[in-house]
C-alpha cells in the first residue's frame, strides 16, 4: 500500500471503529438490555442472559482487539510523515494481513489443531469485523425478544395487578375475609414472580385467566357491597316473596278442603310446604349478617329470591290444578242448564226421557261428593239424546 492508500484506510477504519462502538454502547443502553443486566432472573431468561452476556463480552474483547490493532498503525503513521518502505510494508500488515491475534477461546474448535501456537489464531481487521457481526445480530436479537415479551407480560400484569388492589378495597370495606380474593391474591403474586424473574417461560394465558378471575370476583364484591347498602330492602322484598308463597299454600290447602268435600275421586297434587323451607334460609340469611359475610350473603339472597319465584311459581300452579276441579263442576252445571233449555227451544219439553235424564246428571252434578267423570259421560248422552231428536231419530 502507498501512503494514500495507507491514509484512505486509516479513515476508513476509524470511522468503522467510532461506528461499531457507537452500536455497542447503544445496546447496552437500550432498555431491554438494562432490564436483563439488572434483574434477578431464572430459567430460560436467565440462560439467554447468561449467553447475551457472555456474548457482549466477547463482542467487546474483540472491539478491544481492533481498536489496539488500529491504534499500532495510526501511531505508526503519525511517527512518519513520509513513510519509508519498510513502515509501508508494517501498515499494510495491520491494516489489511493478519494483524489480530485472537485469544485462544475466541478460536472456534473446528478451527483450532493439536499443534496450534499458544497465542491463537492471527485474521484480519475485515475478520474481526465478520466475527462480530452475527455475534451483534444475536444479542440484538435477543434483546429486542425479551423486551417485547417483558414489556407486554408487564403491562398486562400492571393490569392485574391494579384490579386486584381494587378488588381488595371492597373486601377491606364489607370487612371479613374473603377466601376466593386469597386464592386469587396468591395466584397473582406466583405469576407477578414469574413474569419479573422469568419472562420467556410465561406466556399470557396465565395473567388473561387471573384477570377473569378477578373481573368475576370484582362484580361479586360490588354486588355484595351493594347489597349490603340496601340490605334491609332486600330482605324486605325477599320476605314478600316467601310471604306470596305461604299465602297461596294457605290457599291451596283451604281449596284442597272445598274439593275433597264437593268431588269425588280427586286427583289432587301432592300438599307441599315450600314456604317453611324459604322461610329457614331467610332466618340463615340474617346469621350471615351478624358475621358480616356479605358476598355469601348476597348470592344466597340471590338464590332464595330465584326460589321463592320458583315455589310461587309451582304453588300457582297447584292451585289452579285444585280449583280447577270446581269450576270443572261449575262448568258441567252450565252446560246442563244451556242443554235444558236448548231441548225446550226445540220443542222437547215434556219429552219423559229427556226429563229423566236430566234429573239424574243434575242429581250427580249438585251431589257433593261430585263423580265428575260420571256426570261428564251423562251430560255427554243427554246432548246427544236431544240431537237424535231433533233430527227426529
Amino acid at each position: 500500500m502507498n501512503r494514500d492508500e495507507v491514509d484512505r484506510a486509516l479513515a476508513e477504519l476509524r470511522d468503522e471503529k467510532e461506528r461499531i462502538g457507537a452500536a455497542l454502547l447503544e445496546l447496552e443502553s437500550h432498555h431491554g438490555y438494562r432490564l436483563l443486566e439488572g434483574a434477578e432472573l431464572t430459567g430460560e431468561t436467565a440462560a439467554r442472559r447468561a449467553a447475551l452476556l457472555a456474548g457482549m463480552s466477547a463482542l467487546w474483547t474483540l472491539f478491544d482487539l481492533y481498536g489496539r490493532t488500529l491504534g499500532a498503525a495510526e501511531e505508526l503513521r503519525a511517527r512518519h510523515a513520509r513513510p519509508g518502505a519498510a513502515q509501508l510494508a508494517e501498515l499494510t500488515r495491520l491494516l489489511s494481513g493478519p494483524s489480530v491475534e485472537l485469544p485462544a477461546e475466541e478460536v472456534p474448535l473446528e478451527r483450532r489443531t493439536l499443534l496450534a501456537a499458544p497465542g491463537g489464531e492471527r485474521v484480519t481487521l475485515r475478520d474481526v469485523v465478520a466475527r462480530m457481526t452475527p455475534m451483534y445480530e444475536e444479542a440484538a436479537r435477543t434483546v429486542a425478544a425479551v423486551d417485547t415479551v417483558w414489556s407486554a407480560l408487564l403491562a398486562r400484569l400492571d393490569e392485574v395487578e391494579r384490579d386486584l388492589r381494587a378488588a381488595g378495597e371492597l373486601v377491606a370495606g364489607l370487612g371479613a375475609p374473603e377466601p376466593e380474593y386469597d386464592r386469587v391474591s396468591e395466584n397473582v403474586r406466583t405469576l407477578a414472580a414469574a413474569v419479573r424473574s422469568d419472562p420467556l417461560a410465561v406466556g399470557t394465558g396465565g395473567l388473561d385467566a387471573a384477570a377473569r378471575e378477578l373481573a368475576a370476583l370484582r362484580e361479586r364484591l360490588a354486588e355484595a357491597a351493594r347489597f349490603r347498602a340496601g340490605f334491609e330492602d332486600r330482605m324486605r322484598k325477599v320476605r314478600d316473596a316467601v310471604g306470596l308463597v305461604r299465602d297461596t299454600e294457605d290457599e291451596i290447602r283451604r281449596a284442597r278442603e272445598r274439593v275433597l268435600e264437593k268431588i269425588a275421586s280427586p286427583a289432587l297434587p301432592a300438599p307441599t310446604a315450600l314456604a317453611a323451607t324459604l322461610d329457614d334460609r331467610l332466618a340463615a340469611l340474617y346469621g350471615l349478617r351478624d358475621r358480616h359475610r356479605w358476598g355469601e350473603l348476597a348470592d344466597r339472597a340471590t338464590d332464595l329470591d330465584r326460589a321463592a319465584r320458583d315455589a310461587l311459581q309451582r304453588a300457582r300452579g297447584d292451585l289452579g290444578l285444585v280449583t280447577g276441579l270446581l269450576d270443572r263442576r261449575e262448568e258441567l252445571r252450565g252446560r246442563l242448564l244451556a242443554y235444558k233449555a236448548k231441548a225446550g227451544r226445540l220443542g222437547l219439553a215434556e219429552d219423559a226421557g229427556l226429563g229423566r235424564m236430566y234429573e239424574e246428571a243434575r242429581a250427580v252434578l249438585w251431589t257433593s261428593p261430585c263423580d265428575l267423570r260420571k256426570a261428564t259421560v251423562m251430560l255427554s248422552g243427554y246432548q246427544q239424546a236431544i240431537a237424535e231428536r231433533a233430527e227426529g231419530r
